[in-house]
């Protein structure tokens, strides 16, 4: 008699099917979890590099603010000091009272 080969799927077959579907399922949730934290890490640097654009740019608009200011105080400290230049000069040209 001739001994019938069993055919279909043998627990052998079966466990090394299981054990590549674990590890590619594995292997996909790590792709999926690293993608996932690149791309809201990457979102955090946009938001802070924009933050660091914005404030670059108020530190400019300050600077200039202050060198204005510092501007406005010479000029008007040279005014002062032109104006009151004229009031001891004017007391100076007057003859002291008698």
């Amino acid at each position: 008699m001739k001994k019938e080969t069993e055919r279909g799927i043998t627990l052998g077959a079966l466990s090394i099917v299981l054990i590549a579907m674990s590890i590619f399922l594995v292997l996909a949730l790590v792709k999926i979890y690293l993608s996932n934290r690149i791309y809201f890490e990457s979102r955090l640097t946009h938001m802070l590099e924009q933050d660091v654009a914005a404030l670059k740019e108020e530190n400019t608009l300050l600077q200039m603010r202050v060198e204005t200011l510092k501007y406005k105080s010479r000029i008007s400290d040279t005014i002062f000091a032109l104006d009151s230049g004229k009031t001891e000069n004017a007391d100076a040209n007057v003859p002291p009272k008698e």
